[in-house]
């Protein structure tokens, strides 16, 4: 067994797709075996592959490789993992997407537990760290919650407080709480086996939901643009929040570039920009931006069907188009 592991008698499940889980079975299978140096985690299950690219070749989750490395059992269907006849106390779920039968919360005696990246109950949902970000907050964390059948809504094992960087985008910051989550999770699961962690239920009555991000929701008026591109507030009305509801914010500089920062990296804060050159319309993507003088600076943008380019690169290239005439 390697130095410094810990032995634990508990097999564990984990559910969870997208790489910036990964740290957390990795953190698990470096700090726990059990007493003949068998790894802990029996299976995992994670979203099935889908047709990527242009030939439409399987593209397998992160979550999928790391398993198949370790030779450890994957399964896509809830169900067929509960007649696989494998057997484990305890499940991990971290970023799974998918909703969770009652069935598959009473096979785990010990549990499942959620790893949430917000201070619940707030932000309970799909976009939690988006909706931190582009209602510029300076503060989230995460809470580490049993899960029962309804959504984010069961006991709080644990939460931690983590700072929101004003550079953060929702990649850097998520990433940054689920590494420390692995951490914490590797510091707490003995004391939570043995049972000496006492749950807290959550104050429900202040429970705020966020939900799933479609593109059109990154969409960026351009006159907004152009008021905040001169350190101005758009008068037109607010910026509303799509996946958080009857949510509105006043569409200032820095809000909007809180906002462009939270859609990055999917699905990417977006625009409509006309070519004067053939009067075309066309779809801008922007990547990144910044505050200068209370004035909000694009830094990196894409056309439609063209490559990202900063800012400067694409006015130079398209002197006449509608976001700066």
């Amino acid at each position: 067994m390697g130095k410094g592991r810990n032995i634990i008698n508990t097999k564990i499940v984990f559910f969870g797709t997208p790489d910036y889980v990964v740290p957390i079975l990795e953190a698990l299978d470096k700090n726990f075996r059990f007493k003949d140096g068998s790894q802990i985690i029996a299976a995992v299950i994670t979203q099935a592959p889908k047709p990527a690219g242009r030939k439409g070749e399987l593209a397998y989750s992160a979550v999928d490789k790391w398993a198949y490395q370790k030779r450890i059992p994957v399964f896509y269907d809830m169900n067929k993992f509960l007649e696989s006849g494998i057997e484990s106390n305890l499940a991990i779920l971290a970023s799974f997407s998918l909703i969770i039968s009652q069935r598959v919360i009473d096979f785990f005696k010990k549990g499942i537990l959620n790893i949430h990246p917000s201070l619940l109950p707030k932000f309970r949902g799909a976009s939690p760290v988006q909706a931190a970000i582009a209602l510029g907050k300076k503060e989230t964390g995460v809470s580490i919650i049993k899960l029962d059948s309804l959504l984010d809504h069961g006991p709080i094992v644990c939460q931690f407080k983590e700072e929101i960087d004003e550079n953060d985008t929702t990649e850097t910051l998520r990433r940054r709480l689920f590494e420390r989550s692995s951490q914490v999770l590797v510091e707490l699961l003995p004391a939570y086996l043995e049972g000496k962690i006492n749950l807290k239920e959550q104050d429900h009555k202040k429970a705020t939901f966020c939900y799933e991000i479609k593109k059109d929701y990154a969409f960026i008026d351009p006159a907004i643009l152009q008021a905040t591109f001169k350190g101005q507030a758009f008068k037109g009305g607010n910026f509303r929040i799509q996946f958080m509801k009857d949510k509105e914010i006043k569409a200032s500089p820095r809000n909007i570039n809180n906002f462009i920062r939270a859609m990055n990296p999917w699905p990417c804060a977006w625009t409509e920009v006309k070519l004067q050159e053939n009067g075309e319309t066309k779809r801008l993507k922007i990547i990144s931006s910044h505050l200068s003088d209370k004035n909000l600076v694009l830094d990196e943008v894409q056309l439609e069907g063209k490559n990202p380019v900063t800012w400067e690169q694409f006015k130079v290239g398209y002197p006449q188009n509608s976001l700066i005439s």
